[in-house]
């Protein structure tokens, strides 16, 4: 039997990363994490810089790891942590845009579901839905851990899309009434619905019309949902 040395992406060896796995799209997001919040975090992945981080938060052994821009990203990070590294759980932390009026800069998001016109899910495992959803249990639990920390949260569907830059002019409306855009969570329900895992997605809004966080800001400045999401992940 070939000994296993990780992939193409992720050079963890099996044992590596725990079964609950928090993703931030930004691997220094991950970095930030890994710092500030888990005891005792070993380097389990720099390969593309896409890091990787595992240690115990509130004494039990969680990962954090970044997962990159977009859906392709995504898909494949998220797809060898379940398909080859055991792992369970994922609970994405992420930025999106904010559409609603009542929306401000840094406010949190618990994502219901994710629409998008992609043909991943189609060409991936010929799903033909344009709606995936999280885990509701995993989802549940986010809300609930949201609730008793006394943090107003917003739910509902999520948009995720291929395109960062594009002409708004043109653009059609949704079918559904989505509330925020973003560009990943689709892709992971995907594969948590293929591979028979779970997966979640919280967000929180870094942009709102003309208002724009900076890197740092998106680095060091979601410290409510990413407590959530820690909270969480320590009883799944």
């Amino acid at each position: 039997m070939t000994e296993f040395k990780g992939t193409p992406h992720n050079s963890a060896l099996i044992g590596d990363i725990a079964r609950t796995v928090v993703m931030p799209g930004d691997p220094l997001r991950a970095k930030f994490i890994a710092e500030n919040f888990l005891e005792d975090a070993k380097e389990f992945n720099h390969v593309r810089g896409m890091l990787g981080y595992t240690g115990k938060y509130k004494g039990k052994e969680i990962s954090v790891m970044g997962h990159g821009m977009g859906i392709p990203s995504i898909a494949i990070y998220s797809y060898e942590l379940f398909n080859f590294y055991g792992v369970d759980n994922i609970i994405r932390v992420g930025s999106c845009g904010g559409w609603l009026k009542e929306m401000k800069i840094f406010d949190v998001i618990l994502v219901d579901a994710s629409y998008s016109e992609s043909t991943f899910a189609k060409v991936a495992f010929d799903y033909d839905e344009d709606l995936m959803y999280p885990d509701k249990e995993i989802t549940e639990m986010l809300y609930q851990k949201a609730t008793e920390k006394g943090k107003q949260i917003f739910r509902g569907i999520v948009h995720t899309g291929d395109a960062f830059y594009y002409d708004r002019s043109k653009r059609k409306p949704d079918p559904y009434p989505t509330i925020a855009g973003e560009m990943e969570s689709f892709a992971l329900f995907a594969n948590a619905r293929y591979l028979n895992k779970r997966a979640a997605c919280m967000l929180t809004v870094s942009d709102k019309e003309d208002m724009v966080t900076t890197h740092e800001e998106r680095r060091t400045a979601f410290k409510d949902m990413i407590t959530i999401a820690l909270d969480t992940a320590i009883e799944l």
